[in-house]
């Protein structure tokens, strides 16, 4: 009897010992479908070559969908439990947000515990944790940060024809008015595309009144405040003061607009903080290839907002977390998506990369931009411009960009934005309806 308890404890060690032993081969090989739609090529192939350098024995297969396709695309593609291990979410609920898909995601806690240690949330910045926990369970790990509010220009058109920057109201369509008798757009934005209409609205607003918007996404103000209404107005009249360019409610963002100005056909874009990667010469030149472009590089810099209120407050800048990595529940890769969630969100060789790419800003705070190995377009006119740009964003505060915005009251601000542009909504009834999607939360 003795001996027969001997052997099955020996069988159970041997099988521990196996089961070990094949779940550590299951964490470091394997074939991971990661979906998502940023950065986009050749980024994220830069990435995974860099993740294959540690994990030479996981394949991680990029499918980039387009940012307006991607909730349509990754519904049916989770529900069927085949062809995505590793995906992309967003803080809030708008495109890939991640309270729409947290039900199909694994927690990610014991994971990152793992890599960091216990004090984990001590060495990530608070919107990699905070915005993907849901219900108690870290449903997604946070690779960086993005922050909108400014616009970028091409520096060398802005030469090329004498064309002050804009700082103001007037001057701004001074520029767009002296762009255009060259047969160059001045400002470019796809009003067709909720989102950056809402950057746009949200960077108003803060000119007219600092803080208003974020007190009203929160209940804290209402929407019919006199300062909604103001920003309102002015967003109307870009779209008949020969700012917003003719047709622009029938734009997408991306990949139109991005390709207006990417190709040098357009002098101002809308962007955030994610274009910056664009200074960099391979993904510019990526990017004017996307456009059907064949000219080269050329300088672009980020600049305020122009006082369109004429109040003298610039500079406001807004953001969260721009995407995270969550792991498939149904996955049949699970541990292998994992491994390259952490990596990419918890490593320093990982997080250093993103930091260099310019793409976001590392979650982990201990990577940083490292300018010795970056080099731009046109370093002497955008190191400055850039490195300035990036410090006034990480010090932008309490003001985020999509998290405090649920699923209805962003449906309600696309809504009213393209009703207001079109002209069939007045401001005053545009901030109603704001206010009445702002009740419906309570």
């Amino acid at each position: 009897m003795k001996k027969g308890r001997i052997i099955v404890g020996a069988l159970v060690a041997l099988m521990v010992m196996v089961g070990t032993v094949l779940a550590s081969s299951s964490e470091t090989s394997g074939t991971v479908v990661w979906w998502g739609w940023t950065p986009g090529s050749p980024m994220n192939e830069q990435y995974i070559a860099q993740f294959n350098k540690v994990y030479p024995n996981i394949k991680v297969i990029w499918k980039q969908i387009a940012i307006a396709d991607y909730d349509a695309a990754i519904r049916p593609a989770l529900a069927s439990g085949q062809g995505v291990d590793a995906f992309q979410v967003s803080a809030g609920s708008g495109n890939g947000g991640i309270h729409v898909y947290a039900g199909q995601a694994i927690d990610l806690t014991n994971a990152v515990k793992k890599a960091l240690g216990d004090n984990y949330k001590d060495k990530l910045g608070k919107a990699a944790i905070t915005t993907m926990t849901v219900n108690g369970q870290l449903k997604a790990l946070g690779v960086g940060s993005v922050y909108a509010g400014n616009l970028w220009i091409n520096q060398d058109l802005f030469n090329k024809y004498n064309v002050k920057v804009p700082t103001n109201l007037n001057e701004w369509i001074t520029a767009c008015k002296v762009f255009k008798e060259h047969g160059i757009i001045g400002f470019v934005q796809g009003a067709g595309q909720g989102p950056f209409d809402m950057d746009t609205f949200h960077a108003i607003a803060d000119n007219v009144s600092p803080g208003t918007f974020t007190k009203a996404t929160r209940g804290e103000v209402k929407w019919t405040n006199d300062s909604i209404v103001k920003a309102l107005e002015l967003w109307k009249g870009l779209f008949s003061n020969g700012i917003m360019q003719s047709g622009a409610l029938g734009l997408q963002q991306y990949p139109e607009a991005n390709n207006l100005f990417m190709s040098q056909k357009a002098a101002m874009v809308m962007m955030g903080s994610w274009y910056t990667s664009n200074c960099l010469p391979d993904t510019m030149k990526a990017a004017i290839g996307s456009a059907s472009s064949t000219k080269q590089p050329f300088t672009m810099v980020p600049i305020d907002f122009p006082d369109i209120a004429g109040t003298g407050k610039t500079g406001s800048m807004f953001g969260d977390l721009d995407y995270a990595t969550a792991v498939s529940a149904s996955s049949k890769n699970i541990m292998a998506a994992t491994t390259f969630a952490v990596w990419l969100g918890t490593s320093q060789q990982g997080q250093q990369m993103i930091a260099n790419s310019l793409n976001v800003i590392p979650s982990l705070k201990s990577a940083t931009q490292d300018w010795s190995k970056i080099k731009l377009v046109n370093p002497k006119k955008q190191n400055d411009a850039i490195k300035n740009y990036t410090k006034k964003a990480m010090n932008s505060g309490d003001n985020p960009r999509f998290a405090d915005i649920n699923a209805d009251m962003n449906q309600a601000m696309i809504d009213v934005l393209a009703g207001v542009a079109a002209g069939t909504i007045t401001p005053k009834d545009g901030a109603a309806q704001l206010e009445a999607a702002q009740g419906s939360r309570k």
